[in-house]
């Protein structure tokens, strides 16, 4: 089957990230969201970000409009009846994944994979929802996801190798490169990621250091190209949270157990760049 038109389900920062590399890759794109504002900002987003490809000589004027024209943004599912791909980036939810992907199921075609961009939630579980768990897979990208290469590729219990090949192929397509992961709490990136950036909060709970200290230290003397807080600010301290309760629930293991602080952050309300303010004022 040829693919040709892609569904993105979910315009926040990776839904609208997903929708660009795939129009800018020559694909039709169906971007779905339940509001028109939230489709508004997206849109927003991605024009912005195509024009910083523009204005550093790597994107023609005429590509940047070309792959704006390929996105149709709309608040129905609906119109995903005749997409070939699709994939959902809402809410890091697993009871949100399944609902959606059983409304999935019952509007896209049999032969249409359903991807999933979760961080953490198990792709078992999600397909389980649906009557085809052969052809649901995990496909997580990483933010900002028009700059980042990689793409964890995750198999379910049921997930065929023709569906692996078919998103790893695709993945290609993008200019992106496949990692593919069994379907165990965090995957790859966030079982280790996520374990650090806790530690990291956890340290500043101690008062062992300031934030700008402890990124420091990672920064010049571990060569990270971000410290663990600013990164922390940067998916949402909200979007941590949820990963590490994943993690801490399905492993039943207490080294995964969300630091205090990280809470208490979220329930203040203080989220990082999202927000305006985390462990830094933005």
């Amino acid at each position: 089957m040829e693919i040709r038109t892609v569904g993105v389900v979910g315009a926040g920062t990776m839904g609208n990230g997903i929708a660009q590399v795939f129009a800018q890759a020559g694909f039709s794109v169906r971007l779905i969201d339940v509001a028109e504002p939230l489709l508004d900002r997206a849109r927003q987003a991605i024009e912005k970000s195509l024009e910083k490809f523009v204005d550093k000589g790597k994107l023609a004027p005429a590509d940047r409009d070309a792959a704006l024209g390929r996105i149709a943004p709309a608040t129905s599912l609906d119109r995903l009846v005749d997409a070939d791909y699709i994939v959902e980036a809402i809410v890091e939810s697993a009871a949100a994944k399944q609902a959606l992907f059983t409304s999935l199921d019952a509007i896209a075609r049999p032969d249409v994979i359903l991807a999933s961009n979760t961080s953490s939630i198990s792709i078992t579980v999600l397909a389980a929802a649906t009557k085809r768990p052969n052809r649901v897979l995990g496909m997580h990208f990483m933010n900002p996801v028009p700059m980042m290469a990689l793409v964890e590729l995750i198999r379910g219990q049921a997930t065929s190798d023709d569906t692996m090949r078919v998103a790893s192929e695709l993945c290609a397509s993008l200019g992106k490169t496949a990692v593919e992961a069994a379907d165990y709490p965090g995957f790859i990136a966030n079982r280790i990621l996520m374990p650090m950036i806790n530690e990291a909060i956890f340290a500043v709970m101690d008062g062992v250091a300031s934030a700008e200290a402890i990124d420091t230290v990672m920064k010049l003397g571990m060569n990270h190209p971000m410290g663990p807080l600013a990164l922390a600010d940067l998916i949402g301290l909200d979007v941590c949270l949820a990963i590490l309760e994943v993690l801490h629930q399905g492993f039943g293991d207490p080294k995964y157990r969300p630091c205090p602080l990280l809470r208490r952050m979220v329930a203040a309300g203080q989220l990082g760049r999202k927000s305006g303010r985390g462990f830094y004022s933005y």
